[in-house]
């Protein structure tokens, strides 16, 4: 049978490993139907560069996958966090915060008021697992990871990620285990068993030798086999590389919507949310405009209908209106083109008589012409004069005529020139 919990396993996270020198970034994805790690990326030597620098490195790589709205969950060094597992049964839910405060100042090395911890319950188990760094290690990591523009929903450890990965909503409790993970710090030794919920350490052993001490403490059987860390947790195995284990775990941590166990030791002031209730109201629109969508998809053939039979109703009205209107316009057309021609006929008469009356008033006796030829352009003249020369700047001169010409070389005829030449006309309607 389907478990009906695994459809709110949706989500996705980015987890942030702090290791020596490097950020080691992961982006995981959590579905119904399993998790896997979507990106990976290693922002190299980040205490060296200017914050700005690698911070805009992160935001790319965030961005190029879709997830610049995400706070990541950040994994501080296991040399920086003292982890402690308190056994409390019998101490009620409401006793719990003053029986961890009563012992809290045992559990550390650290100066009076410089200890920060956070606790929490594991399951249903009287156990209780708790996370204790300096304050000014949480001051130093928020203040970088501030200035480089990275989001943050919390700083953690690897135990208490690991068991927030490892129980995923719709995903059944593990079976004890103990799994072996590689890092830079040494052997990541993780596991869980009915004895003692969470083991949790880092060891500078070999991995046989780890792997006794650890199966000893969970108290598991003689000869159980440790697994790869990277084996145990969703969607990890064959798809997530070693060095990618605790940051991963971390993701899946920030990506699950209700972590089983949240060991967060950021002030709770300083927390950025990537929580998926900023989503409600856009989800909220979404479920009302499908809801309007459905409605006018149900009505919108209806009043379709309506609207086309009233336009048609409208336009059968309007139709013999449109028409007079047209034959109006046609008889108001073809009157207009009349008295444009009529216009122009009276336009080009009186401009060919000024035309000609100028010729006369310029070209006066003894001058006399044999031949006037007068288009809508240009005039075309033969006659005899005295000195033919001097008529074509006399003929310029006018407003009425401009660039004059003679046609064929002057001839000699008695006393006087033969001419012929052609003037172009200026101002003449078309």
């Amino acid at each position: 049978m389907t478990n009906p919990g695994k459809w709110m396993a949706v989500g996705t996270g980015v987890g942030v490993e702090v290791r020596r020198d490097d950020l080691r970034v992961t982006i995981a994805r959590l579905r119904p139907s399993g998790a896997r790690l979507v990106a990976a990326a290693t922002i190299v030597r980040y205490r060296e560069r200017p914050a700005t620098e690698w911070g805009a490195q992160y935001a790319e790589f965030l961005r190029r996958h879709g997830a610049s709205h995400l706070a990541a969950m950040v994994l501080l060094p296991r040399r920086e966090v003292v982890v402690r597992q308190l056994a409390l049964p019998g101490v009620s839910k409401r006793d719990l915060p003053a029986a961890i405060a009563l012992q809290a100042d045992s559990l550390h090395p650290f100066p009076e008021g410089e200890a920060v911890w956070e606790w929490n319950r594991l399951g249903e188990s009287g156990a209780v697992l708790m996370g204790i760094t300096r304050r000014s290690t949480v001051e130093r990591h928020a203040a970088l990871l501030a200035e480089a523009g990275v989001k943050v929903s919390g700083l953690t450890f690897s135990a208490a990620a690991l068991y927030s990965a490892l129980r995923l909503p719709g995903q059944p409790p593990p079976a004890p285990f103990l799994a072996l993970g590689q890092t830079e710090e040494g052997l990541e030794v993780y596991g869980e068993s009915a004895a003692r919920p969470v083991f949790s350490g880092n060891l500078n052993l070999r991995a046989e030798k780890a792997a006794d001490l650890a199966a000893s403490e969970l108290r598991l059987p003689g000869g159980t086999e440790p697994l790869e860390l990277t084996a145990v947790l969703p969607g990890g195995a064959g798809s997530v590389s070693p060095e990618d284990a605790l940051a991963y775990a971390a993701g899946l941590a920030g990506a699950c919507p209700w972590r089983p166990v949240s060991v967060n030791l950021l002030p709770a002031e300083q927390r950025s949310s990537g929580s998926r209730a900023i989503f409600i109201p856009s989800a909220a629109l979404a479920f009302l405009l499908l809801m309007a969508v459905g409605v006018w998809a149900a009505i919108a053939p209806f009043q379709q209908r309506r609207y086309l039979a009233a336009l048609e109703a409208e336009i059968a009205q309007l139709e013999p209106v449109a028409a007079r209107a047209a034959a109006l316009d046609r008889s108001l057309e073809s009157a207009r083109a009349r008295a444009r021609l009529l216009d122009e006929f009276r336009r080009r008469s009186k401009a060919d008589l000024d035309t000609l009356h100028e010729l006369t008033r310029l070209l006066a006796a003894p001058t006399w012409l044999s031949q006037l030829d007068l288009g809508r352009d240009s005039i075309s003249l033969a006659g005899e004069a005295e000195q033919a020369g001097p008529l074509l700047k006399l003929l310029d001169d006018s407003p009425l005529l401009r660039n004059s010409e003679f046609t064929v070389p002057l001839a000699r005829s008695g006393k006087n020139e033969v001419f012929r030449m052609r003037v172009a006309r200026e101002g003449v309607p078309r």
